[in-house]
């Protein structure tokens, strides 16, 4: 019994060491259990399914914004990963892009690079290059697979070691993706992890980069949208985020790299 117990317990970890997977651009490792093929099938229909009820916003110079950034952003991220092979990661993303009336000062991304843009945002990016912090920001949370990330912790906990027999049902895996992405509204209160966040920051600077766009335009976005807040309440889309002496540390700290992928994506230092 105990050679058994061993012998499963040496399963498990190897499992679970298959499942890490390391993000290209910042090197850093999470536990990735789920389908992204399913997970992305299931974001898809919610995604429509917000955008039904959702005042989307077409055909205007912020709505057009929304869709060349974050299309340019894309495709920055497309090539990169083209470049050292790994384009395979991005087999089961569609991206698409929305602007969305509404005052909240938010964006989200759902796995598979379905992002929506809320309309109170606009007046705190001013410019391209502070709607690309926010892009790069949430394209970043996508890419890294945070939305894997974050329903594999809940798998683990709600269902222990029945994951490693893939014994969870279609029905079970749905509750957990709704809980971690629920539908209408309430999305766009989503809530990342510190270390996923701080990751989206470092990631989503470098993608900015790649693409074009000044990096060194972070850190205004940032203050203003720290100065967006009303009382002790910050913007949703600060809400998981380090304090703001932290992020700006970070940011100085990966200021040089990102740099480098501005020069080379031909911007002017």
């Amino acid at each position: 019994m105990k050679k058994l117990n061993r012998v499963f317990a040496t399963g498990a970890v190897a499992a679970v060491m298959l499942a890490c997977t390391t993000n290209p651009i910042t090197g850093r490792k999470s536990l990735q259990l789920a389908n992204n093929q399913e997970i992305a099938a299931m974001a898809l229909q919610q995604y429509r399914e917000t955008l039904s009820k959702a005042n989307v916003i077409k055909g205007t110079t912020a709505a057009k914004s929304v869709q060349n950034v974050g299309l340019r952003i894309k495709n920055a991220a497309n090539n990169y990963y083209r470049s050292i092979g790994r384009e395979g990661d991005l087999t089961n993303y569609q991206w698409e892009f929305n602007l969305i009336d509404d005052k909240q000062i938010n964006a989200w991304c759902m796995p598979g690079g379905k992002v929506a843009v809320y309309s109170g945002i606009i007046p705190v990016t001013k410019t391209d290059a502070g709607l690309a912090v926010v892009l790069g920001h949430e394209i970043s949370h996508a890419l890294a697979g945070h939305g894997n990330e974050r329903i594999s912790q809940a798998m683990v906990a709600e269902y222990g070691g029945a994951i490693l027999g893939s014994t969870i049902s279609n029905s079970q895996m749905s509750q957990i993706f709704q809980q971690a992405y629920p539908l209408g509204a309430q999305v766009a209160l989503l809530k990342y992890g510190r270390s996923q966040e701080l990751e989206a920051d470092e990631m989503g600077l470098y993608l900015m980069a790649m693409a074009g766009y000044d990096p060194r335009e972070a850190q205004p976005f940032w203050q203003r949208m720290e100065a967006a807040s009303t009382g002790n309440k910050p913007p949703e889309f600060l809400s998981t985020h380090p304090n703001p002496d932290t992020r700006r540390a970070d940011l100085e700290m990966h200021m040089p790299k990102a740099l480098q992928y501005y020069k080379t994506a031909g911007g002017k230092l």
